[in-house]
């Protein structure tokens, strides 16, 4: 019973009363004045247009990056390739403040950020950081599914007189449409719910829906534009979601294991795979951790010292701020295992509707974003006996939320995989259900509760959009948080504690990323959400 209502509890109370509160704001009063009057506002219809079309632009180029990473990955073995495939990873879950960050410092180094070529506050800044972000997400949904499929299909084409690039184009992309298609959705989604990216590298120009959202309830105190906004983008996201989940299913039947022995690439080819995933990834990092060192016209750890010390535009310091979100950051995840694991026993072993319910119900939190979330709390927690706004718990409760479907995608097949004839022995032996949990699902599901346990406390170290709207106590300032107005501010010594905050930030996350490749396998269909 306890399995059953306490994530029930958990998601009605945080997650659905608040998406509730804004949806019954904008759908009465002034709310939904503003919404039927969106279509004819001039502002709306730009705001939806860059929303839309630099989305397309990014899922567009972030697949032509990353196919032949995934084509190198699925058909070819190396030494360094669990290497290759972990650092890959990294950019996928890093928080969006760092990797403004890291775009912020690559443009300043080489004189970007100024002059006849600026990059930085323009779109095309925005959809670099947007590949950077995704190409991880192409090469393990595209690189499984090619992984799986039988090459004598293409090599029957070539020895009938098909080029590389006709074989590739009338034999290999039409068989791998269904994980392409799947693939690009994902990518879209997170660009169109993209947030800190848009607004540290887009600049006061630039808006989308998410950051619109963020500029009228924060920055104007306009709550009926606000709420009429994120009922839009509720839809449009819900949506979204719908088809990508679709996407992801024709995806699954698609591809059949391949007996063949991988090959071993050329030098070429790998070369020119590994020159284009540095240029693309390694770079901005690089030059993150170089300009973090960076002091006056030589290097050292000035900028990490200086983290200790508060400055005038922080109400703590950042070195303080990274100590919250650590705090955080570990309430969120225990809060993540213990729900989510709740959950997913319910999911393998409830009844069928139930298990249903629960399966689809703990999934609902990817398919808001993040502003939205935390623009619901804000407005909806605000009551007796639900009066939560200035409380501690608020944050991670928050950060929870994003955590929960993560662990529950991991620790599900891991689950069912657990053969039933071992729990019936274990009873037949005498052994209670909560020892045959303790005695044998517990161990087998360890692996995944691991992986669950590093993608929950990943996010909520980065988590930036519905933090931007929850804390309301100076003390209880985030990493994320300070970064951000710290990269907004004039000033080489508050630019240098910005990258060497990033880059702390980076390592934490990296290090994530380690237990998660150690522990198991990425999962494809994993929704990271704007972080």
């Amino acid at each position: 019973m306890v399995a059953v209502l306490l994530p029930a509890a958990f998601l009605g109370v945080f997650f659905l009363y608040p998406v509730a509160a804004i949806v019954a704001r904008g759908l009465t009063g002034e709310g939904l004045d503003r919404l039927v009057g969106l279509p004819a506002s001039a502002s709306f219809r730009s705001v939806a247009w860059f929303t839309l079309w630099q989305a397309v632009v990014s899922t567009v180029l972030t697949v032509l990056v990353a196919l032949p990473g995934a084509h190198l990955l699925a058909r070819y073995r190396f030494r360094g390739r669990a290497v290759l495939r972990a650092l890959t990873t990294v950019p996928f879950v890093l928080p969006t403040v760092v990797v403004g960050s890291a775009f912020a410092a690559l443009f300043d180094r080489f004189g970007l950020d100024d002059g006849a070529f600026r990059l930085q506050h323009t779109v095309w800044a925005v959809i670099a950081a947007h590949v950077f972000f995704n190409v991880a997400v192409v090469l393990r949904t595209v690189g499984a599914f090619w992984e799986g499929l039988d090459p004598a299909v293409e090599e029957q084409a070539r020895v009938l007189g098909a080029g590389p690039w006709r074989t590739f184009w009338s034999v290999t992309l039409p068989r791998l449409w269904p994980a392409v298609a799947a693939a690009a959705s994902i990518v879209f989604l997170f660009c169109t719910t993209s947030f800190g990216v848009i607004l540290i590298l887009g600049g006061p120009t630039r808006a989308t829906l998410e950051t619109e959202i963020w500029r009228h309830a924060v920055w104007r105190g306009d709550l009926a534009s606000a709420t009429a906004l994120a009922v839009v983008q509720l839809v449009a996201v819900v949506a979204m979601v719908v088809v990508a989940n679709r996407l992801q299913l024709r995806r699954a039947i698609g591809g059949r294991p391949s007996a063949r022995r991988p090959q071993r690439p050329t030098k070429r080819l790998l070369g020119a795979n590994l020159a284009l995933l540095a240029t693309v990834l390694l770079l901005p990092v690089a030059v993150l951790v170089e300009r973090s060192l960076a002091v006056g016209d030589g290097y050292s750890l000035r900028h990490y010292g200086a983290l200790a010390d508060r400055v005038n535009l922080l109400p703590v310091s950042a070195l303080v701020a990274l100590r919250n979100s650590l705090l955080f950051a570990v309430v969120a995840t225990a809060l993540a295992l213990v729900v989510g694991g709740l959950a997913s026993l319910v999911v393998v072993h409830g009844r069928g509707s139930v298990s249903r319910i629960f399966d689809l119900g703990l999934m609902l939190p990817l398919g808001v974003s993040a502003v939205t979330l935390g623009f619901g709390m804000l407005i909806a927690l605000d009551d007796p006996p639900l009066d939560l706004r200035t409380s501690r718990w608020l944050v991670p409760v928050a950060h929870a939320l994003v955590g929960i479907p993560f662990v529950m995608r991991t620790l599900v097949p891991t689950l069912r995989s657990i053969d039933d004839r071992l729990r019936e022995a274990a009873a037949v032996l005498g052994a209670s259900p909560t020892r045959v949990f303790r005695e044998i699902d517990l161990p087998i599901a360890g692996r995944a509760v691991a992986v669950g346990a590093a993608f929950a406390f990943a996010i909520s170290l980065g988590e930036f959009g519905a933090t931007s709207f929850l804390p309301r106590q100076p003390d209880r300032m985030t990493a994320p948080l300070a970064l951000f107005r710290l990269l907004g501010t004039p000033g080489d010594l508050l630019q240098g504690q910005a990258m060497a905050l990033a880059v702390l930030m980076m390592l934490l996350t990296a290090a994530c990323v380690l237990v998660i490749e150690s522990r198991g396998r990425f999962g494809s269909g994993v929704v990271r959400g704007d972080l």
